[in-house]
């Protein structure tokens, strides 16, 4: 009989992102099914696996792990092979693979992913050049963003500006309001990609009846009309046709799906202006 409830024990030494992200990937693909997801990170001494193992125990499920280290790794699977609680490394397939493919051991690290390297800077960087360029403030140094988005309210510009700038990405974005003239800097733009984000009308007027809620703000506010939202939502469409700018419609899309659809955009951008070797 198919189980209706699981509990999912997730063991890393680092901040378990890899297992969240690898385990909910999958567990989408099952309807119908309740996860407990029980996160244990940073687990890298033995008395910090000794308080896991007794978690589990207590409430035995599926249990993945990314432990570099070779002797708690053995011990997390010893122990869930004698309570009959199944265990599996997400690491230790793809590890394989490579020191076969490179020809050389891996040097275990905790966390080395986390590293404070010139990649890490540059990813907090970019945050903070997203946030100082939310909503249209900064508009006189968006040249200096590798992206711009801009789109009518509630089109998910800040969410997807923050989650790219995460990748390293400098991101602003700007409101688009009927009538209102685009900033002379953005009319200007020269180094960054500009792309729309559209949604059906429908679509922000739930999104923005359902902000006017939690705000108690009057609900029949012409901020919810469905035609005046269709009206505007034709207006940015016609100017981003004007502009030539792409634009990506995030009516049925998630935050992460409109990101790596724009970053597809930066990338065949950036080849296409690439100087010739």
């Amino acid at each position: 009989m198919a189980r209706q409830h699981v509990i999912l024990h997730l063991v890393s030494d680092a901040t378990g992102e890899t297992l969240i992200a690898a385990s909910r990937a999958v567990l989408a693909q099952f309807k119908g099914v309740s996860v407990a997801e029980q996160l244990h990170p940073m687990t890298r001494t033995d008395a910090e696996l000794d308080a896991v193992l007794r978690e589990i125990e207590a409430q035995p499920g599926i249990v993945l792990f990314t432990l570099v280290d070779p002797r708690h790794a053995e011990r997390l699977l010893a122990a869930c092979a004698a309570i009959g609680a199944p265990c599996l490394s997400i690491l230790a397939p793809i590890m394989n693979l490579f020191q076969s493919y490179i020809g050389a051991a891996a040097a275990p690290r905790p966390g080395a992913q986390h590293s404070l390297n010139a990649d890490y800077f540059r990813r907090i960087d970019a945050l903070n050049y997203t946030l100082s360029h939310d909503d249209g403030q900064m508009c006189d140094t968006y040249e200096s963003a590798d992206v711009v988005l801009m789109g009518v309210s509630r089109t998910s510009k800040t969410p997807t500006s923050i989650y790219l700038a995460n990748r390293g990405v400098k991101t602003a974005n700007i409101p688009f309001v009927p009538g209102a003239p685009l900033p002379q800097a953005v009319e200007n733009l020269r180094n960054p990609l500009v792309v729309g984000l559209v949604a059906s009308p429908e679509r922000i007027v739930q999104i923005r009846t359902n902000r006017l809620l939690t705000i108690d703000a009057d609900p029949s506010s012409p901020y919810v009309d469905r035609r005046l939202v269709a009206e505007e939502v034709a207006q940015s469409k016609k100017l981003f046709d004007a502009r030539g700018w792409p634009m990506i419609d995030v009516t049925r899309r998630s935050i992460e799906e409109t990101a790596a659809a724009i970053l597809s955009l930066h990338k065949a951008r950036k080849a296409r202006v690439a100087p010739a070797a």
